[in-house]
């Protein structure tokens, strides 16, 4: 009976496929989209677009705080293979885009002049067309009109090219074609339009009643007496639902493609619908760093080449200052630590000469040391009090003839604690008696000359009160 399961070598190359795909996904450019500063809520709602149209290579649930900084999304973006960051800011004036390339840079910024959110572009179509399969795969880039019209303008190109995968159109599977993002480039205007597109591919040569039948919902044909009837004049159909097709959007398709009667070499028509989001860029500047560093390019301020040469040495001289300062505090370093360790050799060796000379002779060393101090009793003091830490108890007095000895401390007795709690400092003498006191009607004299007052009900000179008898 064969075993169930998978055989060492089905398991082995299923791990070395899933390495592939793991290593194909890494070598893919990925990006963080996000807002910055206070933005509003139209721009943080473009913002979410733009994510929608870079997915799946981009992280769609990122949340940026107030309190991060870009470079703590620099930090972060290493790690994940992040390799650009799309960023839109709002101005009291204009909004801006940023597009970076990690980690060395450039930095592209644009001006948005005009911006259209999908919900608008979706609204004010007929019958739009956007599912979640079309966000499976990264949708396919082109580029129009970007020729010869400057180094910024090529750099541009190459900064859209490398936000998606390379396509090798040899290999490519057109099932996974589901969304074109088209950048056309006006040299007059200098300005970026910026379109998505939902691609759908249908076939023809075909009348609008065949078409209706490969559809995936059959039509009505509760009416008609005969399907000729549909097949021949199309009946029960709308003009709207015949759309023109021409050479400008019907190929042969060299495979299939998913879909009833696109088939391999047969004509079929290429469709877009838009699906948003929609703006109007304008390049504003380069700089060669991560949102800093030389300015490459700008459109409004324009310098010679003696004012960049003089920039340039600028820079190259604040860099050199900027090494000196880095080496001068390197050498701080070295010296303070140098004269660290030399100080605390020069302390070990102090603290070995005094334990030298405490063990030497002290009447030769020291002459001025009290004579208190230099009997012979004084070690065999320093060795009692030793033993008494070390061991916990006094030693005995014949260990150590010549030391000092001191009266041990015993713990208080019980009756020593009450007299010291004792008010009258801690004695049990009475208070003298009350002298010259007159005995009126209201008092009684009590025993031992103690009076008791019926007003206040209390006894008088005495120490303790006695019991009243009725």
């Amino acid at each position: 009976m064969r075993p169930s399961g998978r055989s060492r070598h089905q398991k082995r190359a299923r791990a070395q496929a899933q390495l592939r795909n793991l290593e194909a996904y890494a070598a893919q450019p990925h990006s963080f989209v996000f807002a910055r500063g206070r933005a509003g809520r139209s721009v943080r709602q473009l913002s979410l677009d733009l994510r929608r149209v870079m997915e799946p290579l981009t992280a769609t649930r990122l949340q940026v705080q107030k309190k991060n900084s870009l470079k703590d999304c620099v930090a972060v973006a290493g790690p994940l293979g992040v390799t650009h960051f799309l960023i839109l800011s709002k101005t009291e004036t204009n909004i801006y885009f940023k597009l970076m390339r990690l980690p060395g840079g450039p930095t592209l910024t644009f001006r948005i002049n005009k911006y259209t959110l999908v919900r608008d572009v979706v609204s004010s179509l007929r019958r739009h067309r956007m599912h979640e399969q079309q966000f499976t795969h990264p949708p396919l880039l082109v580029l129009n009109n970007f020729g010869p019209h400057g180094m910024h303008v090529k750099l541009m190109a190459t900064m859209f090219q490398n936000l998606f995968p390379s396509i090798n159109v040899h290999k490519v599977n057109l099932n996974t074609i589901k969304r074109c993002l088209l950048i056309n480039y006006n040299p007059d205007s200098q300005e970026l339009d910026f379109r998505h597109y939902s691609i759908k591919v249908v076939p023809v040569g075909a009348s609008r009643g065949m078409k209706k039948l490969l559809q995936e919902k059959f039509p009505n044909m509760s009416r008609l007496q005969d399907i000729s009837e549909l097949l021949a004049t199309g009946a029960g159909l709308s003009e709207s639902e015949a759309e023109p097709d021409g050479e400008h959007n019907i190929t042969e398709l060299p495979q299939a493609i998913a879909g009833r009667g696109n088939m391999r070499a047969q004509q079929s028509a290429v469709r877009l619908t838009e699906i948003g989001p929609r703006m109007t860029l304008q390049l504003i500047k380069i700089q060669e760093g991560v949102g800093e560093g030389n300015m490459l390019f700008h459109s409004f301020v324009h310098k010679t080449d003696e004012e960049l040469q003089a920039i340039l040495a600028a820079k190259e001289e604040k860099m050199k200052l900027k090494a000196q300062r880095q080496d001068q505090q390197a050498q701080n370093v070295q010296r303070k630590q140098e004269q660290r360790e030399a100080h605390r050799k020069r302390s070990l060796a102090g603290m070995k000469r005094a334990r030298g000379e405490a063990d030497g002779d002290s009447d030769a060393e020291d002459p001025g040391i009290p004579p208190e101090v230099e009997g012979p009793g004084q070690e065999e003091d320093d060795e009692a009090e030793y033993f008494r830490q070390a061991v916990g108890e006094e030693p005995d007095e014949d260990m150590f003839p010549n030391a000092r000895w001191r009266r041990p401390i015993r713990p208080s007795s019980k009756k020593q604690r009450v007299k010291n709690q004792r008010p009258n400092g801690g004695t049990n003498r009475r208070p003298p008696k009350a002298k010259d006191r007159p005995c009126g009607p209201q008092t009684k004299l009590g025993p031992r000359g103690a009076t008791w007052d019926n007003g206040q009900g209390r006894i008088r000179g005495r120490a303790r009160p006695l019991k009243r008898v009725a």
